[in-house]
């Protein structure tokens, strides 16, 4: 039993299957990777269990509860953030802001409360304050904070992506290409950085990746997906030494 378990996961556009009767389960605390060629159906996977598409059949559970077609909103409540292929930040505010209206996620004041800065509003943004300053750090962001999020170098952005859904305080974080556009310096202190965060946040991570190198350097577990359906599972070695994932991804026999 996983903490997420896909069962006969299938999505369809008209008469065009795009994810077909999926079955894969994710280890709680583990980091697994969510791999296959362009338009494989990767990211419609993310947004199938996120709540952004509807499940034509099958079923998501989540920590022991089903959340098929839930609301995308209440799957966040659930324990599930993510990241996207094509980053978005509020581009416009600063990194610094970005990560405290994150954070304002966690606050429960009151509006009472706001207008008057009662000693509740006051202990809670004290507090929300010192996690968006932590999660700039852990992301080394810190000297940075105070720039406009669309001045940063495209790494750091990904970072910032990264931070801002930290601060939901996940139980599964959903990377979609977090290395893309990064070169192999970043894409190595990246791997360095998703370790880090999954042991501090006791976190379960699930990547789309198409850096081999970053997914059979940190995943645990991966799952191969070719034309929407699951190709191989298994281990980085056991994957990387599949007859059929090598003919997916070369073209050879």
């Amino acid at each position: 039993m996983g903490i997420l378990e896909l069962h006969g996961l299938t999505k369809t556009f008209g008469g065009l299957t795009a994810v077909g009767d999926v079955n894969f389960n994710v280890e709680k605390d583990s980091i697994s990777g969510l791999i296959g060629p362009n338009g494989a159906g990767k990211t419609t996977i993310f947004n199938l269990i996120t709540g952004v598409y509807k499940v034509t059949s099958g079923k998501i559970i989540f920590d022991g509860k089903d959340i098929t077609n839930k609301e995308p909103y209440l799957i966040a409540e659930s324990g599930i953030t993510r990241t996207f292929q094509n980053i978005r930040l509020f581009k416009k505010l600063t990194v610094y802001e970005n990560v405290l209206t994150a954070c304002h996620y966690n606050a429960n004041y009151s509006i009472f409360d706001s207008v008057l800065r009662l000693p509740k509003f006051r202990k809670q943004e004290k507090k929300l304050t010192e996690q968006a300053a932590e999660l700039i750090e852990i992301m080394g962001l810190e000297s940075r904070k105070d720039l406009i999020a669309n001045n940063l170098p495209y790494g750091l952005q990904r970072r910032l992506e990264i931070a801002r859904a930290l601060a939901l305080m996940p139980k599964l974080l959903l990377l979609d290409e977090p290395a893309a556009g990064m070169n192999p310096d970043e894409t190595e202190q990246l791997m360095k950085l998703i370790s880090e965060i999954r042991k501090r946040f006791n976190l379960t991570i699930l990547i789309i990746e198409h850096h081999m190198d970053l997914i059979m350097g940190i995943c645990e577990n991966i799952m191969v997906l070719n034309f929407g359906c699951k190709l191989a599972e298994g281990t980085p070695t056991d994957v990387q030494n599949d007859k059929s994932v090598i003919e997916a991804y070369l073209g050879v026999e």
